[in-house]
């Protein structure tokens, strides 16, 4: 009867062969429980390796503590728990119940009225469902708590993905801005939780271990990140993009997640800085493929002889996102190609600046064309010598950025030019910035995918 993401509660059984025999696609197993709500049997079918529970008997659920109330009017089922909360509470802002509720019930049982027949929340976990049900419920004084030094960003993460889901856009909203507030604060607890650059090695498809705490606060920060995009949150994208591109600036592996994210996300503001500081600073290679005639290293086992293969132990190739023993990033195809074209492109773009130095139109007051061509002569002179100073070719070729920077600093130490009008030294120097600017902004273009180039 319900729509996703909720699962309705039609019964499930194995399908039959044309010779009236039970598919061996389909395996039936069987658990048994002494202490649950309902018969004391459950059935569970499992096709292809996954697991659905059928309601020949009720699963094996517990109640919530807090929030299965005895006045409840729909009871939810999430992971193993029961919450028997009120239709009202969760009707309110055109929410995805309030759709439910309000469809036709038909003659089938109407699913949230017991114990045996519960709304089935899948994909949510009964941590992050408790902490929603708690901004629902919470009195005023209560959620004053989030302006506070107490507020818990993995709870207002939770209200934030649940309210998303479920289309409580006005909690949505509350939560989130609530999280902008948490991560203003000065100095940023993201960035005072953060390990220390190149403190260890990250790849942004860990599972943080229980304890963690270094690891715990990198994957918060990457989960803000989908979150804010998710949500559609402007403000709060724009503050983690920051704070990132603060880290990514100093480690490696804070640059390969911010490339990664990007990908992943399409985050045109941190594609090009983040690419380039992977370029800068890092040789790169793909991931080995895995040869499955040699063996791969196993886990240690006690005993200093314990290796009886026929070969030799070969160790496992680095996951992408680490550094090899030769000290390389192992990237995927895809962002190896990237990284090659942006090297190619951005070298091209900086020969053409070096041959062709920004144009600026002369000032009115520049006057005769003699003084005129004087303007013109000088600013080449300038731009031939400053574009191959020590300063600038000790860069890499491919750092359009920091070699136009260069350049600006050493036009604005330049001083006074003998043969250059004022209104026209303002206007080179405005040249110049706009040049930068354009690079800048055109940068996550220089690493586009091969088929889309438009440097040319």
């Amino acid at each position: 009867m319900s729509s996703l993401p909720f699962m309705p509660p039609a019964p499930m059984a194995p399908f039959n062969n044309s010779a009236g025999e039970i598919s061996t696609d389909s395996i039936l197993k069987r658990k048994r429980s002494d202490s649950h709500i309902g018969s004391p049997e459950k059935f569970q079918v499992m096709i292809d390796g996954s697991s659905t529970p059928t309601f020949s008997g009720c699963p094996r659920y517990v109640h919530d503590d807090t929030y299965y109330f005895e006045d409840g009017s729909c009871i939810i089922a999430v992971e193993n728990t029961l919450f028997n909360v009120h239709r009202t509470i969760l009707s309110k802002d055109s929410s995805s119940f309030h759709t439910m509720f309000s469809l036709p019930q038909g003659e089938n049982e109407i699913e949230g009225r017991s114990d045996n027949n519960p709304i089935l929340l899948t994909g949510d976990t009964v941590a992050e469902f408790r902490h929603f049900l708690w901004a629902l419920y919470a009195l005023p004084p209560e959620l004053r708590i989030i302006h506070s030094s107490d507020a818990d960003l993995t709870q207002l993460m939770d209200i934030a993905r649940i309210a998303n889901k479920y289309s409580f856009k006005t909690l949505e909203t509350w939560s989130l801005d609530a999280i902008q507030e948490y991560v203003n604060r000065k100095p940023s607890p993201i960035l005072t939780a953060i390990p220390p650059p190149n403190s260890y090695t990250f790849s942004p498809n860990n599972t943080p271990a229980h304890g963690s705490a270094p690891i715990e606060s990198t994957a918060q920060l990457t989960q803000l990140i989908r979150l804010a995009q998710m949500c559609n949150h402007e403000k709060l994208l724009s503050t983690m993009i920051f704070l990132l591109r603060q880290l990514m600036s100093s480690s490696l592996q804070y640059a390969y997640l911010a490339m990664t994210l990007a990908d992943e996300l399409d985050l045109r503001t941190l594609r090009g800085a983040a690419y380039l500081e992977v370029m800068q600073k890092a040789v790169v290679i793909k991931r080995a493929k895995v040869d499955p005639f040699r063996r791969t290293a196993a886990p240690p086992v006690a005993g200093p002889n314990t290796n009886t293969g026929a070969g030799p132990v070969h160790p496992a190739p680095p996951d992408e996102g680490d550094v090899d023993e030769e000290g390389r990033l192992v990237v995927n195809p895809a962002q190896q190609l990237r990284l090659l074209s942006g090297y190619y492109r951005l070298t091209k773009a900086w020969e053409h600046l070096r041959k062709t130095p920004p144009h600026f139109d002369h000032a009115p007051s520049c006057g005769a064309t003699w003084h005129q061509h004087g303007c013109t002569q000088s600013w080449l002179e300038f731009w031939k010598e400053k574009t191959r100073s020590d300063a600038v070719l000790a860069l890499g070729l491919a750092d359009v950025l920091g070699r136009l920077k260069i350049v600006q600093r050493d036009y604005d130490r330049w001083g006074s030019a003998t043969y250059m009008h004022h209104d026209c030294r303002m206007a080179a120097k405005r040249s110049i910035v706009e040049v930068l600017r354009t690079v800048e902004e055109a940068l996550p273009d220089y690493f586009s995918e091969a088929g889309d180039d438009t440097s040319d």
